[in-house]
């Protein structure tokens, strides 16, 4: 809100008054009106409003000591005695030309045995001080239960077993008796002995919100002898509440942006005469900084970038650590590899000091600072001496004040603050002159002209799009800077010098340039440089450094780091690093420190020099099985990335053509220890065979039909089967052969993989008799029957997969029979033996018909038999040889007589069936 509110004496009388339209006064308007806090405004009095004035007259119980606007919705809280009064913002529509501010007063916070000698208010958040206490309280709403009762916090009541906390400090003639200093942080400053009573004034409406007070900070300070005068000196002043808003929050320049804005962090700023608190108060209750004042303080103001302090001769400004703690608010993982920030234990330090005649008062506006002055000969210090009567918490704090009006030498000053970006550029030349002593000095001259844009760019009212770019631009030079600075100094913090120089925007190429003397001598360069070469050499980075610029990368590595060798040659930056000089290096480093992973970077590099004598060299020096695991420790030898998406390497494509199995196995080995993604591996094999997304390569199955082997995970074996099966079924149904011979016959999955079974003999029967154009895709068949004979694929989920072989002749009787059997339904299997090759049934019948089954023989096979046997009389004599091989004798051995002969048919002939009904009853006159 647009007001200003004041606390007057007139008459022996204190008022407090809100000024309500006030510009109108300095645009020459002199018209204006006095109503009460909450009068009802008449709409004919709209035109006159617009132009006036208006003082609202806000009565108290009490007389108001102190008073303070919350930054964030404009409510006022006043300070009374034994009591905390808070009025909220109104904004009264009196027509759709003319909204009015008005206050209600809503709450009232009864604190016994209080005296405030100023409050502080902000989003909810209430500061309190005392001569020598500090108090901090948050309002919070008070949950509603599920049958709309409230539900109040429990407090604590802590028993005194001493003198009265409020009373304790004795008025004695001699002495003055006091406790001692306390910090109570979080839930511990429910114990500060303080009880408060909220009573709610203003009328209830659906919308009313009840509060509760949570306690936040509770701080007691003592009386000291300090270099700046005598103990009774000792008193709290500028007790401050200062919000950091969330970045972004208001970067528009709509007119009611300022209303929209979104508190991020909370920051609460109290003094005493010769040291300052800044705490921070938002969603962790913690000291921030500790200020320590050259000479006693007369009173400070706190703003998101410095903390301005008069003292009887100077104004001085220090550096704060806001925007610091903001940060990581608003980001918790801002201090990884990818971000960084100064952090918030670093060391404040003073910026300038500058001398002015008697301060009496400061005040913050934007970038102006407003100073009140008064010149006097007499003492100061003298002067301003408090009596002893100000530590007593029973005194009262209404002083009578002089006619300052009949008082010459006041004088306001109006101070602007050198801009951020002016002060900015004077730092950095100022740092310039540590830059080659190397010292923790210049980083943190840095680090506070970082925090500087930072805490700019974090300020809401920054909304002009060319100032923000000109802060951007500032911060990333910054960055750039404290990279610098991490990369030459030696220092415990030297691996910052990598999220520095990510938030700088700088490529590798330009770092180079910075940090990189031209030439052949040899520079030594410390931790954080190297640091950053590493990571961003490993990562994947779309940028490729020069030849030079490789070749100088390569040399820095070989006396800096020579073991990271193998490995920053396989980064993509290095694609134009000279092969020759890469592989002397590598010889130079394996005498000492020999290792597959060199051996594959030297053959890596031999072909890119085309030299194949000393790739076969190399690649014999280790055996396929050490080679593949090789590639665990660089797998950039093999694979590379680009914007997410892999992409195969010169390696990989002559792997491919001379080497598909050890190619196969290092990728097994890369995904088993989880270098690439199942469907990353997918899309390498495709690229690298030059097939579509929807065509799926050879090599790629016998990928598949490798991990099956070695996988673990139940979800990616599934997984597995399911495309391994698709790929067969797909093969044969259309009749394709695979472009390359596969690396493992069914014969090598079933020694070696445990899902790929025994084919049955009643299957390789039903193939026997089967087309001869079966043969040529004999190995997909197999395959796939294999997988059918084992037990670990889920069948239910793979017949819609098998669908196409439905009409596949012998092929497509196997699968069905096989998916018949593993579901249970051998009476349907049956059937379809019988009808499309009875041969097979009777194998069918030895090999899957038993222990729980065995009733299947006499219910249905036998049946089924003397049925179609009858049918086709002499003329299917497979049917009778099936009923005389096996049939009759399996039944005969396990059914009763009786039971054997219900089975037999009517008009069957009894000589047929005579043999098994005699060996029938001779087992059981045996038994």
């Amino acid at each position: 809100g647009d007001y200003l509110v004041t606390i007057e004496e007139k008459s022996k009388a204190t008022f407090l008054r809100a000024y309500m339209n006030w510009r109108c006064m300095s645009a020459g308007s002199s018209r204006v009106c006095v109503r009460m806090v909450g009068h009802k405004m008449e709409e004919s009095y709209s035109e006159t409003l617009k132009e006036q004035m208006s003082i609202v007259e806000m009565p108290l119980s009490d007389p108001p000591l102190c008073i303070s606007c919350c930054p964030v919705n404009g409510d006022l809280l006043v300070g009374c005695k034994n009591k905390l009064v808070m009025f909220c913002l109104k904004y009264l529509v009196i027509n759709e030309n003319l909204t009015v501010l008005d206050f209600e007063r809503s709450l009232i916070l009864h604190i016994d045995n209080l005296v405030p000698a100023e409050v502080a208010f902000c989003a909810r958040h209430i500061a309190i001080t005392t001569e020598l206490d500090v108090l901090i309280l948050k309002l919070e709403p008070v949950q509603q239960s599920a049958d709309g009762t409230e539900q109040r916090a429990h407090r604590v009541s802590v028993k005194d077993e001493g003198p009265s906390t409020h009373n304790s400090q004795l008025e004695l003639d001699e002495f003055i008796i006091c406790q001692k200093p306390v910090e109570l942080l979080g839930e511990e400053s429910k114990l500060c002995e303080i009880p408060i009573t909220l009573e709610s004034t203003e009328l209830p409406t659906e919308d009313t919100k009840r509060f509760q007070v949570r306690y936040l900070l509770f701080r007691r300070f003592t009386p000291d002898q300090s270099p700046f005068g005598f103990c009774e000196e000792t008193k709290l002043h500028s007790v401050q509440l200062l919000p950091v808003y969330q970045t972004g929050s208001s970067v528009t320049a709509h007119e009611e942006t300022e209303n929209k804005k979104e508190l991020l962090s909370l920051f609460c700023f109290f003094s005493l005469p010769h040291v300052g608190y800044l705490y921070s108060v938002g969603k962790l209750v913690e000291l921030i900084s500790t200020y320590q004042y050259s000479e006693k303080s007369e009173q400070a103001v706190l703003t998101p970038q410095f903390l301005h302090v008069i003292t009887s001769e100077n104004l001085q400004c220090f550096t704060v650590r806001c925007s610091a703690a903001a940060a990581r608010d608003e980001d918790p993982y801002i201090d990884t590899t990818v971000k960084a920030c100064p952090p918030v234990a670093l060391d404040v330090c003073t910026l300038r000091m500058q001398l002015f005649i008697g301060p009496r008062a400061i005040c913050h506006f934007k970038n102006h600072i407003i100073l009140l002055t008064k010149a006097d000969t007499e003492d100061i210090t003298e002067r301003r001496k408090p009596t002893r009567r100000m530590l007593s918490r029973k005194a009262d704090s209404i002083k009578s004040r002089a006619n300052s009006e009949s008082e010459p030498g006041w004088n306001l000053y109006i101070i602007n603050t050198v801009s951020t970006i002016q002060l900015y550029r004077e730092m950095v030349d100022y740092s310039r002159t540590y830059e080659n002593i190397k010292t923790e000095s210049c980083i943190h001259l840095l680090s506070e002209a970082h925090l500087l844009v930072r805490a700019a760019i974090m300020d809401p009212s920054c909304l002009k799009s060319d100032e923000k770019e000109e802060l951007l631009r500032a911060f990333r030079e910054s960055c750039a800077f404290l990279g610098d600075c991490y990369s030459r100094c030696d220092t415990k913090d030297y691996h910052l010098a990598l999220p520095y120089y990510r938030m700088s925007g700088l490529s590798m190429t330009e770092v180079l340039k910075r940090l990189v003397s031209e030439g052949d001598e040899i520079q030594t360069y410390e931790k954080g440089f190297i640091f950053y070469l590493t990571h961003s050499l490993n990562e994947d980075l779309n940028e490729e450094l020069s030849k030079e610029s490789a070749n100088k990368v390569l040399q820095i590595f070989y006396f800096a780091d020579p073991v990271q060798l193998p490995y920053i040659l396989c980064s993509p930056c290095m694609r134009n690093v000279c092969p020759l000089t890469a592989v002397k290096y590598l010889q130079k480093v394996e005498k000492t420190m020999p290792s597959v992973v060199l051996t594959l970077t030297k053959a890596f590099m031999a072909l890119k020099m085309g030299d194949l004598t000393m790739y076969e060299h190399e690649m014999d020096s280790y055996k396929e099985t050490i080679l593949a695991c090789g590639f665990i420790g660089q797998p950039k030898l093999l694979i590379q990335r680009e914007e997410g998406i892999v992409i195969p390497t010169e390696f990989a494509v002559h792997l491919k053509e001379m080497q598909p199995g050890l190619l196969v196995a290092a990728t097994v080995a890369l995904h088993e220890n989880s270098k690439i993604e199942l469907e990353e591996a997918d899309t390498f094999f495709k690229m690298l065979c030059s097939n579509s997304e929807h065509t799926v390569p050879q090599l790629l199955v016998d990928f598949w039909e490798a991990l099956l082997v070695v996988c673990s995970q139940e979800e990616i074996i599934q997984e597995l089967l399911l495309r391994v099966t698709s790929q067969y079924v797909w093969r044969i149904s259309k009749q394709q052969l695979p472009e390359t011979k596969p690396l493992k016959t069914t014969e090598d999955l079933v020694n070696s993989c445990n899902h790929f079974g025994l084919i049955f003999p009643w299957v390789t029967s039903i193939m026997s008799v089967g087309s001869p154009s079966d043969n040529d895709y004999y190995e997909d068949i197999s395959k796939l029957q294999s997988l059918l004979c084992s037990q670990s694929i889920d069948i239910a989920s793979i017949l819609p997969v098998l669908e196409p072989l439905a009409e596949a002749g012998n092929v497509g009787l196997t699968i069905h029979v096989l998916c018949n059997t593993r579901l249970g339904k051998y009476e349907e299997a049956i059937d379809q033996l019988l009808r499309r090759c009875p041969d097979a049934a009777v194998l069918y019948a030895q090999h899957e018909l038993k222990d729980d089954n065995w009733a299947v023989w006499w219910n249905k096979l036998l049946p089924e038999l003397c049925k179609r046997t009858r049918l086709a009389g002499n003329d299917c004599p497979v049917l009778i040889s099936s009923l005389k091989a096996e049939t009759l004798s399996v039944v005969a051995m396990e059914l009763e007589l009786r039971d054997f002969l219900s089975l037999l048919p009517e008009d069957g002939t009894a000589a047929f069936f005579l043999p098994y009904l005699l060996h029938c009853s001779q087992r059981k006159l045996l038994t």
